[in-house]
């Protein structure tokens, strides 16, 4: 069967997405092109590589350069839709992928877009070259080979049926390059924009903006509205001001339920407010390969410290975080229910008994006067709340800890790096599915993501069968005996998920909120009024 759009992610549970707007709703308007969009990026890309990024930093100013196989219907999460694919066959056995590629596509320099590109885009994601970083290489593992018959046709052979395979030809991750610039320089792309995306690269000026300019050879002659879009780096106050005063006019991450009243109450009849669950969760990270994290109990001592009912109601009111969950977002349909989480240590309500098992473990452990360096991000909401309210939790149980925030690029630096004690990491990623989400946890010689140089077997078995489990219940099974081994090994443990509020100006037309802040910032189908 030849598919153009289709709904992905079996179990998934379509979040109630709420848009409030002060003015009365419009009637549908036609879309006019023309205009210059200025919007906020909390942060600075650490580099200009898709493949090996996992912040809003990057895709926000650097997504609108590119396109990928497939992509999520902008008003319609989640369900996907060609992108450089026309359209697209799947074997009945789940074994073979074949994608019908669009004629007559360029890249930004002029050369023709061809199935060899999007080889060579693979083959650098699932095996990439000495030097080369591919965070998501563990979800290309399953494909065989690619072969690629004439100019728009590449077909992917999998070694097994993979139930996230769909979903992943749709990440926004998964940017096209140009075969011929790899082969000369599989690094091309780190320090180089070169796309076929519906923007064409202009400037960065670092510490201060970014800006793409419309394509005028885009294979979409009616896309983008936009004559182009200039993403400035201002975070904090200064971001709030400048989106209240109308010199930005959106801000595509999130706001804190406090920002977005003030900003909302500054814009009246102005302003709109969009918001909804967030495919997002920030975790701790501790490195097991280092004392004293090497040892179960201090881990598991740090984790049973965190009043995380109590902090999720009081962080709410002040950050962008709302919800208690486990390894997978609240409320989707593989997520542990609350009385599943109970049961799961670090989870139970009882703080005090909770904090006194802590402090057992730590004085058998030998750790009971234990201090720390924590590593976070230094971007404002949630990761300084958040940070503050860990260490805080920690001090309770007699551990001291120094917290050390870091810029996006030092930040990043840190958690790849061997000098990491703990850190606060996240967990963000583009949809709700369990063999993307979970990647982070599998061992750390298989998974990029995962910062705590664990190895684990069972993780990385458990994984495996649930990836390959079609049967609903069956699957969850095994994500529950997942998620009880990695919380009772405690390598990496969840704080609060998010909460996404975004306020934008009206003017701004056609950009529609989904759990990721990952999608919808292509900007190819945004336009401004008049």
């Amino acid at each position: 069967m030849i598919r153009s759009r289709f709904a992905v992610g079996a179990g998934f549970v379509g979040a109630a997405l709420l848009t409030t707007a002060l003015a009365a709703p419009a009637l549908a308007e036609e879309p006019r092109h023309g205009g210059i969009l200025n919007f906020a990026v909390g942060a600075e890309p650490p580099n200009y590589d898709c493949h090996a990024n996992t912040s809003f930093a990057f895709t926000h100013p650097v997504r609108p350069h590119y396109n990928t196989l497939l992509r999520f219907v902008p008003d319609n999460y989640p369900e996907v839709e060609g992108d450089l694919a026309e359209s697209w066959e799947v074997s009945e056995d789940g074994l073979t992928y074949t994608f019908h590629l669009r004629e007559g596509v360029e890249f930004h320099d002029g050369s023709p877009f061809t199935s060899e590109d999007v080889r060579a885009t693979y083959d650098r994601l699932r095996d990439p070259p000495d030097g080369v970083v591919s965070i998501r290489q563990a979800s290309y593992s399953d494909i065989e080979a690619i072969e690629t018959p004439d100019d728009h046709t590449v077909i992917f052979k999998l070694s097994g049926p993979n139930a996230a395979m769909l979903a992943n030809f749709a990440s926004p991750w998964d940017c096209i390059y140009s075969a011929e610039k790899l082969a000369e320089d599989p690094n091309f792309p780190r320090q180089n924009i070169l796309g076929t995306g519906p923007f064409v690269f202009e400037e960065h000026a670092a510490g201060s903006h970014w800006i793409g300019k419309r394509n005028e050879n885009y294979w979409d002659p009616e896309r983008p509205y936009l004559d182009g879009y200039r993403a400035v780096f201002i975070s904090g106050a200064p971001m709030v001001n400048a989106l209240s005063a109308g010199e930005v006019l959106a801000e595509f991450r999130g706001h804190s339920p406090a920002d977005a009243d003030r900003i909302m109450q500054q814009l009246g009849d102005d302003g709109v407010r969009q918001e909804g669950p967030w495919a997002c969760l920030l975790s701790v990270a501790l490195n097991v390969e280092k004392p004293p994290f090497d040892d179960v109990r201090v881990r598991q001592a740090l984790s049973l410290a965190i009043d995380r009912w109590g902090g999720a109601e009081a962080l709410s009111r002040i950050a962008l975080v709302r919800d208690v969950g486990g390894i997978l977002r609240p409320g989707y349909d593989y997520a542990a229910s609350n009385e599943e989480l109970e049961s799961l240590p670090g989870f139970g309500r009882d703080v005090e008994a909770n904090r006194a098992e802590a402090r057992r473990l730590l004085e058998e452990a030998g750790y009971s006067d234990l201090s720390f360096t924590f590593t976070n991000r230094n971007v404002p909401m949630p990761y300084t709340p958040v940070g503050v309210f860990l260490i805080d939790q920690w001090r309770q149980i007699g551990v001291t800890v120094e917290h050390e925030q870091l810029e996006t690029r030092l930040y990043t630096d840190k958690l790849l790096g061997d000098e990491l004690e703990a850190g606060l990491d996240y967990a963000c990623d583009f949809m709700d599915e369990p063999s993307i989400q979970l990647i982070k946890y599998i061992s750390a010689d298989k998974s990029a993501i995962n910062y705590t140089g664990s190895i684990d077997e069972t993780l990385d078995r458990l994984y495996e069968e649930q990836s390959r489990e079609l049967d609903v219940e069956k699957r969850k099974e095994l994500i529950r005996k997942f998620e009880k081994h990695l919380l009772t090994q405690a390598y990496q443990f969840p704080t609060i998920w998010w909460h996404r509020i975004i306020v934008h100006h009206d003017k701004l037309k056609n950009w529609h909120i989904t759990p990721s802040h990952y999608l919808n910032v292509d900007l190819a189908d945004v336009w401004l009024a008049e």
